[in-house]
């Protein structure tokens, strides 16, 4: 840890996605009454108590995997001797490498406050009704049941707004966001494994036409349908999305440049022979697969261009970036 972080005037402690400490800086130890030894491995809870926990469980938890961040939670933690610290916390989700931790910064409260002295005195009245009174018992119990099913409802609608956020409204399939972030992280992965990793885009062959004649509603029907026809042809493992507009794309895993070939022919003559709810409609694809040092603008750019060859000589045609180089595919 660097020295500054280390020995800076707040408290600060970085947890895992479950809650795990496993980090912390000798500032917090130091106001804590703590070793390093005595924190690192050990849930956050470990030094929390009941009411202390309902907080964290209530606000904290889903703030955090909702916003990425808390500001300012009022919150008490036990020292080396059991004393009730109280802190104002701030917090943020960080991802990197993969791997998800939560960075804490808390700033101890010299002062008791108004709302401090309220939530000791109802986590003193949980505490005599949890232990003396059947009736306060089932009632606790049920508000935190209640507070467990927000929660929950919390982290659902969390996952349908990321849902959301990478899906296209219109055909159901991933948007353009969902496709450029999975193909850069692929191809920063596959040149370590080895593995191909090819591409696909799709266009439909004079959809301003289709507009035109019978209109854009017309026009979404035949953009929905491809989506299925693309979803059908894909297997497990390939990634289907939205482009844009008429333009699909499928990022084909484990995938080398022959067998890229074949798929884009197939996924052609798919389309081609497909049920349309306006006339006949097809399709021209451009296939790349990516060499050693490609990124995802530049295998992108190498599919477009395969994409505008199947254009200009005639439509309704899948080309390979090889074979614009005078190379099988």
């Amino acid at each position: 840890m660097d020295n500054r972080l280390n020995y800076a005037p707040c408290g600060y402690v970085s947890i895992t996605r479950e809650g795990s400490v496993v980090d912390v800086n000798q500032t917090f130890l130091d106001m804590m009454e703590y070793r390093e030894e005595d924190l690192i491995g050990r849930h956050i809870e470990s030094i929390m108590s009941t009411a202390n926990k309902l907080i964290f469980h209530s606000y904290f938890y889903p703030y955090i995997h909702l916003d990425g961040h808390v500001n300012e939670l009022f919150i008490s933690l036990k020292n080396g001797r059991g004393q009730a610290v109280p802190f104002i916390l701030n917090g943020r989700r960080l991802e990197q490498d993969g791997a998800e931790t939560i960075d804490c910064i808390l700033v101890q409260m010299k002062k008791r406050l108004d709302y401090e002295q309220e939530l000791r005195a109802a986590k003193k009245q949980m505490e005599e009704a949890y232990w003396k009174k059947d009736q306060a018992l089932e009632e606790l119990q049920r508000i935190y049941q209640e507070i467990e099913h927000k929660q929950a409802q919390l982290v659902e609608m969390n996952a349908v707004l990321v849902e959301l956020s990478v899906t296209d409204k219109l055909t159901g399939l991933k948007n353009r966001r969902y496709f450029q972030e999975q193909l850069d992280s692929r191809l920063s992965g596959e040149p370590e494994s080895g593995r191909p990793l090819s591409l696909a885009i799709l266009d439909i062959d004079h959809f301003k036409q289709v507009n035109d004649t019978w209109g854009h509603p017309a026009g979404d029907e035949v953009l929905v349908r491809l989506g299925e026809v693309l979803t059908a042809c894909s297997r497990e493992g390939d990634i289907p999305a939205r482009l844009g507009g008429e333009e699909f794309v499928l990022i084909l895993p484990d995938t080398d440049a022959p067998e890229a070939s074949e798929r884009a022919e197939r996924l052609r003559t798919a389309a081609e022979k497909a049920d349309w709810p306006v006339g006949r409609i097809t399709v021209s694809v451009g296939v790349a697969t990516a060499s050693a040092g490609d990124t995802e603008a530049t295998l992108l750019k190498k599919a477009d261009e395969a994409l505008y060859a199947s254009k200009t000589h005639g439509r309704n045609q899948s080309t390979h970036y090889n074979e614009l180089n005078g190379r099988l595919p």
